[in-house]
């Protein structure tokens, strides 16, 4: 075998599906029962080429992709991967460093430890922070909730690595009626559960209304805040969340999967305005900084507490002795891991800091433009598009639900439904760097003939 040869057909495969990205559906053309028979049958009894299996591989998965790197794919809130990046995170599949020690990849653990320095200079966070490089922004809350729980049973004497849960005070969770739902199972999965939430309620675009937040004084605390609310994109008043959090001894935790890169935006950063107040943070590189899935980050302010909740030693395990030499594994909960950081260093160096605000900011002006387009069709905007979401609504849930199916079946784009405010509503997510202007006028033109209206552009 040629691995060279293998890696050149791989590099051809890329570019090639790259290529069809303009003109393809976006949605998938083969349905589980087609791909199954396409790609399952009995295990192979011997070894075969490898350039036949990535052939073979290729032609079977073809019809069930998504083209997810398109710029008419406005599903969920799920960005693209610039090219840097995603040449990159092959080359570290290539490279196969085990991100768990310094001395499995000295390389990818400075990596890792420069990335961290520029995001909190690029988020606006405070100098001192430690971050996590993990899956997602699922991760990235149980790692911020973890050290949020181990600091403040801390504080009441409990000592959560030594003596678990079991018997130990009770932890009051704050959040608002809009928190997204990984909050929730980051939760559970730390042993804190749906009793132990306190919910505020929410304002008509998702904002947490900050002026019924409970007493947060009253034992261990945690409250969390959002920027960017998963269908409206509205932020939470963070700067008066952290002040009341602060004067409580409470501790507050971000989710900002995709809002808190607002804060790279000079136009957009009030919209975070207090968030370098919090505790922790949870965010997504695989979203507005268009890094290829998957990739999270977890940040904190008590990197103490963030070591002591999810560090971990063994014997047989080779530590870094000099400070310098970061061990992934004191701060992300995985043991052995991708390296994940060298695809976040390409995407950071690619745009810098200007590239990474352009990027936000014009997700922001296509959301804005696919809400004056629509609206002047006929459609109901039904939120404030001051980020890069856009909730809409065609007459009423049902006929927009009919709509949502009819836009996915054409293939043009790809986006889906939510429920808000007891009706069915159609979601529009723009947060992929290949997105144009066109792109935003075709797939408006292509929403409005769905549901049976006239595009005005």
């Amino acid at each position: 075998m040629n691995e060279r040869e293998l890696y050149r057909q791989v590099a051809e495969y890329a570019a090639d599906f790259v290529e069809t990205l303009e003109t393809r559906p976006i949605r998938a053309e083969a349905d589980v029962s087609e791909l199954t028979a396409a790609l399952g049958g009995p295990l192979p009894e011997d070894p075969v080429d490898p350039r036949e299996v990535l052939a073979a591989l290729v032609e079977a998965a073809e019809p069930g992709l998504v083209a997810i790197p398109s710029g008419r794919y406005f599903g969920f809130v799920i960005g693209g991967g610039v090219p840097a990046a995603v040449a990159t995170d092959m080359l570290a599949s290539v490279w196969d460093q085990n991100a768990g020690l310094y001395v499995g990849g000295p390389a990818a653990a400075v990596v890792e430890e420069v990335c961290r320095g520029w995001l909190v200079e690029l988020l606006g966070l405070p100098p001192h922070v430690s971050a996590a490089f993990v899956t997602g922004a699922q991760m990235a809350h149980v790692t911020g909730l973890a050290a949020a729980r181990h600091h403040v049973l801390a504080q009441v004497g409990w000592d959560v690595p030594a003596d678990g849960l079991t018997g130990a005070p009770a932890i009051r969770v704050v959040v608002g009626e809009k928190r997204h739902v990984t909050v929730d199972r980051a939760l559970r999965l730390l042993g804190i559960g749906a009793s132990s939430l306190e919910i505020v309620p929410a304002d008509d675009q998702g904002r947490m209304v900050v002026d019924e937040l409970p007493d947060l004084g009253k034992g261990p605390t945690i409250v969390c805040g959002q920027a960017g609310e998963v269908n409206t994109g509205a932020c939470d008043d963070l700067e008066a969340i952290a002040a009341a959090a602060r004067e409580a001894g409470a501790w507050f935790h971000v989710d900002g999967a995709f809002g808190l890169w607002a804060a790279a935006v000079p136009t957009l950063r009030h919209l975070v305005r207090g968030a370098e107040h919090a505790d922790s943070w949870a965010t997504d590189a695989h979203k507005w900084l268009n890094v290829p899935y998957d990739s999270g980050l977890a940040f904190c302010a008590h990197p103490d507490a963030h070591r002591a909740a999810i560090g971990v030693t063994a014997s047989y395990l080779v530590h870094a002795d000099d400070m310098r030499e970061r061990d992934q594994m004191d701060w992300t909960p995985e043991f052995s891991r991708r390296a994940r950081g060298f695809a976040v260093y390409a995407a950071l160096r690619s745009l810098g800091r200007s590239g990474v605000a352009d990027l936000v900011e014009r997700s922001c002006a296509h959301a804005r433009r696919f809400a004056e387009v629509l609206e002047e069709g006929g459609a109901t905007i039904l939120n404030d598009v001051v980020l890069n979401q856009v909730l809409v609504r065609f007459r009423d849930g049902e006929h927009t639900r009919s709509v949502i199916q009819r836009v996915q079946e054409d293939g043009t784009c790809w986006l889906g439904g939510t429920e808000w405010r007891g009706e069915h509503a159609m979601r529009i997510s723009v947060s992929n760097w290949r997105t144009t202007e066109e792109d935003v006028e075709r797939s408006a033109a292509a929403i409005l003939a769905a549901a049976g209206l006239h595009s005005s552009v």
